[in-house]
């Protein structure tokens, strides 16, 4: 087991910050990569934030734990490590490390996170608090709530399969704003909105967008993956879905 205040400390140095060139304080985005690592394209995301009013905080979850690229295609986009469960430690972890900044508006937290991102994201909504939470985080000195202050989430083509607490319970707390974008032709993560549909059905208030005609890591222009196709238009939609989630804060 691991205190709360020692993952932040492993997490903060490999943070990255964007924020919006003015005093005062702003609602935060913090963004989780997919199982392959950080893409040039969330970086481009995070200026959308950035550009909409909110800071960005690009969490990487893989520098501290010692994963390298080829170890993450590996193991972990193979399921064979670090689930979204566990990683959800992360993500308590940053939103601990956001609310304490001065410049955060502390009510206004989001998150958004692409693939495997997105489904830490979903399985951070549906831990039970206390013990359990604690058991498959790996961390002590968590918070009664540890997503206090997330009024949004936005999960990009997440990974809902064997696994996943996605459809299977009920969140344990909700965002005002929650949305997932599922990309019509994913051959990565498979067809997910069967689960996102049952999740809704359980009574998590949950926007399903079908991008149609588009596959997994739709953003990415430079993916290697013959399974992967840029889309330009499907791309903008996206920027626009984050940039409203900003302003309904």
């Amino acid at each position: 087991m691991e205190l709360l205040a020692h993952r932040i400390a492993r997490l903060e140095p490999h943070f990255t910050v964007l924020k919006p060139a003015r005093e005062g304080q702003f609602p935060a985005v913090i963004m989780l990569h997919g199982c392959g690592g950080g893409r040039p394209f969330i970086l481009k995301m995070a200026d959308v934030a950035v550009r909409a009013g909110a800071a960005a905080v690009i969490v990487d979850s893989y520098a501290h734990r010692g994963i390298g690229q080829m170890a993450a295609y590996a193991t972990v986009c193979t399921g064979a490590r670090l689930h979204g469960r566990e990683r959800a430690g992360d993500l308590y972890a940053a939103v601990a490390w956001t609310r304490a900044q001065p410049w955060a508006d502390r009510e206004r937290l989001a998150t958004m996170g692409w693939s495997h991102g997105g489904w830490t994201i979903l399985d951070a909504l549906s831990l039970h608090a206390g013990a359990e939470m604690a058991r498959v985080t790996g961390l002590n000195g968590l918070a009664d709530e540890p997503l206090e202050g997330l009024a949004g989430a936005m999960v990009v083509y997440p990974y809902t399969g064997i696994g996943s607490y996605v459809g299977n319970r009920p969140w344990r707390m909700a965002p005002k704003h929650a949305a997932a974008i599922v990309a019509q032709h994913d051959y990565i993560v498979g067809e997910s909105r069967g689960a996102l549909e049952k999740q809704r059905a359980r009574g998590s208030a949950l926007d399903i967008h079908l991008f149609e005609g588009v596959t997994h890591a739709f953003e990415d222009a430079e993916a290697a993956d013959f399974r992967v196709r840029y889309n330009a238009d499907a791309t903008a939609r996206e920027h626009a879905l984050l940039a409203a989630m900003i302003a309904a804060l």
